[in-house]
Formats: C-alpha cells, structure tokens, sequence
C-alpha cells in the first residue's frame, strides 16, 4: 500500500465543517420544507459520528475497526486501480500499513458531501497523510459513497483519484489574496511579511522579519509552489539561522492548513500543523497547533490577527 493509497482511506476524518458544506447544499426549509431539513442535519450528524469513530481506530491502529465501518461487500479502489473488496480485505489492507507505519496521522479538506437519496450520501475531498519521524507527507484526491444500513451510515465505496493535471499556477491561485504586505503585533512580538509572486506566478515568495519584545530579530524566506510529483501545494522555508522546513497545504473553507515539518539549526526536529483563515481582503488569522520539538509536544500558539498594510 502506498502512501496516497492510505491518504484516501482518510475519508471520514471528522471536519467541522462537514454540517455547514451539507447544509449549503440543501434548500432554505420553512413550512412543511422543515421536516425534511431537520432530516438532513440528523443525517449529517449521523455521517460525522461515524467519521469520529474512523479518526479513533485510525489513531489507535486499529484495522479491524476501521473495516467494520464499510458496508459488507464494500470496496476500496486506490489510484492504480487495484480493488480492496469486503471488510476482511480492508481489514487487512490496513493492518498490513499500521505495520509498517506506526503512528501516522492524517489531515482532511472535505470539499463536498450531497445527498443522492434519503439513504446515500456522497462525499468528496482531498487528504494529507504523515509518517513520523522524518514527516514525510503526500496528500490525495477521493471520494465516498455511504449508505444507510440498518439506521446506521456506512461506506460502500471508496475511490482514490490522481490530481488532476493543470498549471503550477492554477493549483495555488487562491493564494492571490496573499499577495501584499502584512504585520502582526502579538505580546510584545512584531512580524513583517511581504508575499510576491515570483516565476512567472508559478509560486508566492514570503519574506518575513520577527522582532522579539527584546528587540532580538528573525528573518527568513518561504516558497510556497505546486508539487507535480506528489501531488500537492508544498512550502520550503529557510531561515537565516540555518533552519528550515517543509509543508504540506491543504486549502480550507476560507482558508489553508499547512502541515509543517522542519530541522534547527541544532539538529533538532520539529512539527506543527499551520492553519491560516482568510477574514476579509485585510485580514487573517494563523495559529499553529499540534506542536512538537524532538517529539515534545509544545502547546498551540495563540491565534494571531494578520493585517494587510494598507497605503494612505
């Protein structure tokens, strides 16, 4: 199994943002329209519960768990088309991974999740998949069917896709927003950045500067570019003290999640998980979460309001 093959299987990784996607989907309700809407919420809840209980066995390495979440004669297809069938087969598609990969973790952007019926759901997105130690992280397209059995939601089919093709600008157009002169001021700590694009738009170029409230300062250089090979939006970060790092994003509602690891310039490993939330055309908020330094778990920075310098 490769590793875009797992990331896939991620599918039903619980997102916050899995109601609201559904809901947008569905008509206003009012009058006798209400019923029906209520239906769709309780389904959704229904679908995330499940999603809950994948992110746990995942976690815990538990394939036969994980296999009990497909229907019976469920399938599983990766991007090389070769088919996992029934539960036992998953099961041991999974078991064979958790094996080899001790503690990985993923990272999920659904994109969509739409009714077809009262008993099928279809759900649509992309994944990120990290192997400790090194981090190492390759993402994928996928997409779900569940369906309802016995009243309880259940995947049917689950397919892998490879990202489909395009420019390298094309992939992080979105990034637009980003361009421009940013500040941030934050217990006595100020960082500066400028976002260009560079290569023909092909990547975003941050420059950044922190100054401490000691007045000691950081700098360094970030690239942020379309990764053909594996499939993603990768960064590269260098920073003047010699340490550097490299991410994985992922595109939110409204925003990115970067899954980020790096090296100091002591040797040292570190990870975090960057998200950014886009406010307005001025405005954004960063906050890292889910830190670590040589496998030290670090507690999550405060949320930090982004602003866009603005000429007068």
């Amino acid at each position: 199994m490769n590793f875009r093959t797992v990331a896939v299987a991620a599918s039903l990784v619980a997102c916050s943002t899995i109601s609201q996607l559904a809901r947008a989907q569905q008509p206003q309700a009012s009058g006798a329209a209400a019923p029906a809407a209520k239906a769709v919420d309780e389904n959704v809840a229904a679908i995330q519960k499940t999603a809950d209980a994948f992110t746990d066995a995942f976690n815990r390495g538990d394939a036969k768990a994980i296999a009990a979440l497909w229907t019976a004669n469920g399938e599983y297809v990766d991007e090389s088309g070769n088919e996992h069938a029934g539960q036992a087969a998953i099961e041991s598609c999974y078991a064979d991974f958790f094996k080899a990969n001790p503690g990985a973790s993923l990272a999920l952007a659904i994109d969509s999740v739409r009714f077809v019926s009262p008993t099928v759901a279809i759900e649509d997105g992309h994944t990120v998949l990290t192997l400790p130690p090194a981090g190492e992280s390759t993402s994928s397209d996928y997409s779900v069917v569940h369906t309802k059995v016995d009243g309880r939601w259940l995947m049917a089919s689950v397919r892998e896709a490879r990202t489909d093709g395009g420019t390298a600008h094309e992939h992080i157009a979105d990034m637009q927003w980003l361009i421009g002169s940013w500040t941030a001021e934050e217990g006595g700590v100020t960082t500066k950045s400028e976002c260009k694009w560079i290569g023909d738009k092909s990547f975003v170029e941050r420059k950044y500067t922190t100054k401490a409230a000691d007045g000691v300062e950081t700098s360094g250089v970030q690239i942020i570019g379309w990764n053909a090979q594996a499939g993603h939006v990768q960064s590269w970060n260098f920073g003047a003290d010699g340490s550097f790092a490299v991410g994985v994003w992922t595109p939110t509602e409204g925003g990115w999640q970067a899954s980020v690891s790096g090296v100091t310039v002591d040797g040292a490993t570190t990870s975090a998980i960057n998200r950014l939330q886009r406010l307005d055309d001025n405005a954004y908020s960063w906050q890292s979460v889910d830190r670590s330094l040589d496998a030290t778990s670090l507690p999550d920075s405060d949320e930090v309001i982004v602003r866009r310098n603005v000429k007068k």
